[in-house]
């Protein structure tokens, strides 16, 4: 988490590492009525060379499904807090931004 994570955290953005490790879900759920699950990042790489694609979806009940999931992940995760972030070492930091900026690249 770079910089932007930081003061994302700061403004008020709750930031939740999954501890089982690596998940790939990209969910989204708005006002228990509308969903948006698919592949695509968001960024021109996912839109523009890989063709990945989102689904939007106006349906009480699917979306209920998927928040149940989206809860199931939270209860593996854990809350990362302003005061871990602002305590890392720099070395950390520079290698969270390099990786900030090669990663659509990776």
């Amino acid at each position: 988490m770079g910089r932007a994570g930081t003061i994302a955290i700061r403004d008020g953005v709750n930031v939740w590492e999954y501890k089982p490790g690596l998940l790939h879900s990209k969910t989204l759920t708005v006002d228990g009525r509308i969903a948006l699950i698919g592949s695509a990042n968001m960024d021109r790489r996912s839109f523009d060379l890989n063709y990945e694609n989102n689904i939007l979806l106006n349906d009480k009940a699917t979306t209920a499904m998927i928040c149940e999931r989206q809860q199931s992940y939270l209860a593996d995760s854990r809350q990362v807090l302003l005061e871990e972030v602002a305590a890392w070492p720099v070395t950390r930091r520079i290698w969270n931004n390099a990786l900030a900026i090669l990663g659509p690249v990776l």
